[in-house]
């Protein structure tokens, strides 16, 4: 079994602190986990299920629930585009296979040199800015092929 670092057991610790049932820092748990390791693999889930005090049963159905817990390897970068119907009505469909096409990779799939993971989701609250999407935490909207060039090239 995989054993979490004494940083992060510390930081899982201060988050139950903040709650009168500490198994309510289960999602909080899980963000520590991937921040400092990427994603969370079973081995991780299970070591800070323990720290919780949850079965690694009910950290599992927290981490699926959410679908910005990675339960795998992903990319330096990942890229989040909206499906909503906004962004479909916007140029979703061109920008998905421009991307696609651009990274040649799909949904699910991360770039050979670790660069991009590519997931959908369902709405990012941009419906104004469509066709939108995430790269880690930044949004970018009014997406054209050429703005995701430019988009793409600041992540290293």
């Amino acid at each position: 079994m995989i054993e979490l670092s004494q940083t992060e057991i510390e930081a899982i610790r201060h988050e139950m602190s903040l709650y009168e049932d500490p198994g309510a820092a289960t999602i909080e748990a899980l963000k520590i986990v991937q921040e400092r390791r990427g994603w969370v693999s079973d081995e991780a889930l299970e070591a800070a299920a323990v720290v919780v005090g949850v079965t690694p049963t009910q950290m599992e159905a927290v981490a699926t629930f959410y679908n910005l817990i990675f339960r795998q390897p992903v990319g330096r970068h990942v890229i989040m585009i909206c499906d909503s119907i906004s962004c479909y009505l916007t140029g979703y469909e061109e920008i998905l296979a421009y991307l696609k096409k651009t990274l040649g990779i799909e949904f699910g799939q991360t770039t050979p040199d670790d660069r991009f993971t590519l997931l959908p989701i369902c709405c990012l609250g941009d419906c104004d800015n469509g066709p939108s999407m995430r790269v880690g935490e930044d949004y970018h909207g009014r997406l054209t092929p050429e703005r995701v060039d430019a988009i793409l090239a600041e992540y290293k």
